[in-house]
């Protein structure tokens, strides 16, 4: 199994043999470097400029929207984002890895352990399209406490999770 532990964006990380990875192993690999760093440079880079990012929290987002989304998250993490990554595979079309972002929600002040696995696509060497999975009840319930945990699992709460993020998105990107 395929590992990088980042620590409060100290990095400490095992030893990664990246000879043995296909050129896009090495793209996913760079990616989940630049979360853990909050660089939103480098994951500009590594998206095509018509990317297509899916999530439960954020629905669909298109082009410079993805790149804002991550700009806004590293902003609200307040470089307290640990990134703990693995299970890379990728070939010369499609990748997929699973992470885990542990962070302080930003609309809480509480913690949430976010486990996600991750689909990716490539074309020309850029990351086209990634659709990001994860349990959105669990998600709501960390994030939110015992609402979440009585209303997360309801596509009403659902809805208004996603509504409410991309309304900061919005408001990210207008400023």
């Amino acid at each position: 199994m395929l590992m990088q532990n980042y620590q409060n964006i100290n990095t400490t990380f095992t030893t990664i043999n990246l000879t043995l990875m296909t050129i896009n192993e090495k793209k996913i690999v760079e990616f989940y470097t630049a979360i853990s760093t909050c660089d939103s440079n480098k994951i500009r880079e590594l998206y095509a400029p018509n990317v297509r990012f899916r999530d439960p929290a954020f629905g669909l987002l298109i082009g410079n929207d993805v790149t804002k989304m991550w700009k806004m998250l590293f902003a609200n993490s307040k470089d307290k984002l640990n990134i703990v990554y693995s299970d890379i595979t990728a070939d010369d079309y499609i990748g997929s890895a699973r992470w885990i972002a542990t962070y302080t929600f930003s609309k809480t002040g509480r913690k949430v352990i976010n486990e996600i696995y991750s689909q990716f696509h490539f074309k020309d060497g850029l990351i086209i399209k990634q659709t990001d999975s994860f349990d959105i009840w669990k998600w709501a319930k960390q994030a939110f406490g015992f609402r979440g945990f009585l209303f997360g699992w309801t596509g009403y709460m659902q809805n208004k999770i996603q509504e409410k993020a991309l309304l900061s998105l919005r408001n990210y990107r207008d400023k």
